[in-house]
């Protein structure tokens, strides 16, 4: 139900709706909450379950209306960071209304029981929800090609401007989908009330989910969603069911794929068929950049302000007797700019957006930390040797990824982050597992101020390279293959060869910010290479400005000052931040860099 309803709202509106699991999360609330209401009757029960999905209807209904039909017009992924903006607040929300705890409803009325199938007792209601998933599917079906509104909805996913100029009111057909799939979002979290405890962390979970099932199944296309789920399901099913086996004597235990099995899956059907099972062959599904002006040399005014930061940089170490924190601060923000700088690098100039960049910034960390504990290399060597670790991962990963564009590339770097985090999250005896690499601290000499400088120096020499790069020949061979990719080949440029050997040095940056972030910190864990901080990066690029070099550099700053600021001021620190986020998508839609350049031409004219 969930990935349906995120394929049909993608479908229509384009929009990769990064708030879908925050509906599916509210969905099990409200069902909670009206069940507790309404009774635990049979009537009572069914009527809240239906009820829930209906307000999580209208809730999407108005973040259509008040949000996102004032963005439709922006680069779809500042569309993605307004939705992620909503997961933030809508978590925030929950916290206050229903709190911490996990919340778990009644059993389903008359389906409290279990169900002998062979050797093995089934519960009722997991039977009965076997058959709702078919019935659903059936009744959309119904639904989009038995009526009229459905012939507008698969029209609209064809052209939707031919659709507007034929007189249909676009606006109202778009907020009607997204009602109908938030309603399918909330529904499904309704239904999981007797299985599942209503709790905070489900969001995130969900959506994952729900996108590689999208994807697999093809963007826009709901049997394919069903399909795609069915698969995936029995995939995790048959790595329980193996448990562990014997192989030549080595032991392989299949349970512990089911952290991961669906993102292999998903990749292996994007390599053989880049649309997915049931999709349709498409290209920019997901514009990362308009072609807008050729980038230009930094003026003096800009070169003099870049020039007082590194002497601020630089001169902090100064003032630590009286701010010990703002030098660590800095050094936070630093490390944090390169690794988006080494995703804005791909994302911005070479066009290709990914959702799985920590998969190269775990690597980094990972490579330099084993080099110090396994093999003995002192720590600056480690720093220097960890971005050839990462950049070799992005070798691989990249010789896949170029193959595709839009959403589906960004999936596939999705896919190889989560492969890359479940090694390393369960493979104990070389990664440490959950707990991670602790003990990574510099040596006496290169301790406190001396590390600082060297952090700091490495990341100021590195943006200057990547500067470098995008005003070389290569550089602007990456923005034509970006605007252009027929042109691009129609002029000799091997289109391909260019985008993985941007991909690898993307990689490769974000491998130094790992290193770098490993021994500012003194340890290493799984984190580093999960979707949280390939978030983080991507909400840095794209609040400073992925239409311009410093944005990244600016994002970060605000990034870390805002998430710092509310965290210490109070305890719904993850609403207000993505309350200003909000905002600055609203106001700024090209970035906080964006709206300074926007105010100075105005302030000049």
């Amino acid at each position: 139900m969930v990935a349906a309803g995120l394929s049909l709202i993608f479908g229509v509106t384009r929009i990769v709706n990064f708030a879908h699991g925050s509906l599916y999360m509210l969905g099990l609330y409200v069902a909670y909450t009206l069940v507790g209401a309404m009774g635990h009757s049979g009537l009572g029960f069914w009527a809240s379950l239906l009820l829930a999905g209906a307000v999580i209807g209208v809730l999407g209904a108005l973040i259509e209306v008040l949000l996102l039909r004032r963005i439709y017009r922006s680069p779809e992924l500042f569309q993605l960071l307004a939705t992620f903006a909503l997961v933030l607040i809508f978590n925030d929300m929950a916290l206050w209304l229903w709190g911490a705890e996990d919340l778990l409803g009644p059993r389903a009325p008359g389906l409290e029981g279990a169900i002998k199938v062979f050797e093995y007792y089934v519960p009722t209601y997991d039977i009965f929800l076997v058959f709702l998933g078919p019935l659903v599917l059936v009744l959309l079906w119904l639904l989009l090609t038995r009526t009229r509104w459905g012939t507008f909805v698969r029209a609209a996913t064809q052209d939707r401007e031919m659709l507007g100029a034929l007189g249909v009111n676009q606006a109202l057909l778009f907020t009607s989908v997204f009602a109908l799939g938030a309603f399918l979002a909330g529904l499904g979290g309704a239904f999981q009330i007797p299985r599942t405890p209503a709790n905070l962390g489900v969001d995130i979970p969900v959506v994952v989910d729900a996108f590689v099932i999208v994807v697999v199944g093809g963007m826009g296309s709901i049997p394919g969603a069903y399909v795609a789920a069915l698969i995936i399901a029995e995939l995790k099913a048959i790595c329980v069911a193996l448990g562990t086996v014997n192989v030549f004597g080595v032991d392989f235990a299949f349970p512990r794929l089911t952290l991961v099995v669906e993102f292999i899956f998903m990749a292996l059907v994007l390599i053989v068929r880049p649309w997915g099972l049931l999709g349709r062959s498409q290209t920019g599904a997901v514009r990362s950049e308009p072609i807008g002006s050729p980038l230009r040399p930094a003026s003096f005014g800009l070169r003099l302000w870049l020039g007082l930061l590194v002497v601020f940089i630089w001169l902090v170490p100064l003032a630590l007797p009286h701010h010990p924190v703002l030098a660590l601060m800095l050094l936070d923000i630093a490390i944090a700019a390169l690794f988006a700088l080494s995703l804005h690098f791909m994302m911005g100039p070479g066009g290709m957006p990914s959702f799985g960049h920590a998969a190269f910034y775990g690597l980094g960390a990972y490579a330099a930390a084993l080099l110090l504990k396994l093999a003995g290399v002192p720590m600056v060597w480690s720093i220097l040797l960890a971005p050839l670790v990462a950049g070799l991962g992005a070798l691989v990963v990249g010789w896949f990824c170029v193959r595709l564009s839009g959403v589906y590339l960004a999936m596939l770097t999705l896919a190889a982050a989560q492969i890359i985090w479940s090694i390393v999250y369960q493979w104990d005896d070389l990664t440490g597992g959950s707990n991670g690499i602790l003990g990574l601290w510099p040596p006496q000499w290169l301790d406190g101020v001396a590390y600082y400088y060297l952090a700091t120096g490495l990341v100021i020499v590195a943006a200057v390279f990547m500067r470098r790069i995008l005003f070389s020949p290569f550089g602007w061979a990456m923005r034509a293959c970006r605007d252009s990719a027929v042109r691009a080949e129609a002029l000799g440029i091997d289109v391909k060869r260019i985008q993985w050997a941007a991909f690898v040095l993307s990689g490769m940056f974000a491998g130094l910010a790992g290193a770098l972030f490993a021994f500012s910190k003194g340890s290493i864990d799984p984190d580093a290479a999960s979707i949280g901080k390939s978030v983080d990066a991507l909400v840095i690029v794209l609040l400073g400005g992925i239409q311009t070099l410093s944005g990244p550099l600016v994002g970060a700053g605000v990034f870390h000052v805002l998430e710092d600021y509310f965290m210490g001021a109070t305890r719904y620190w993850h609403a207000w931040f993505g309350g200003v986020i909000l905002l600055l998508v609203l106001v700024a839609p090209s970035g906080v860099v964006g709206l300074m350049q926007n105010l100075r031409h105005r302030w000049r004219s």
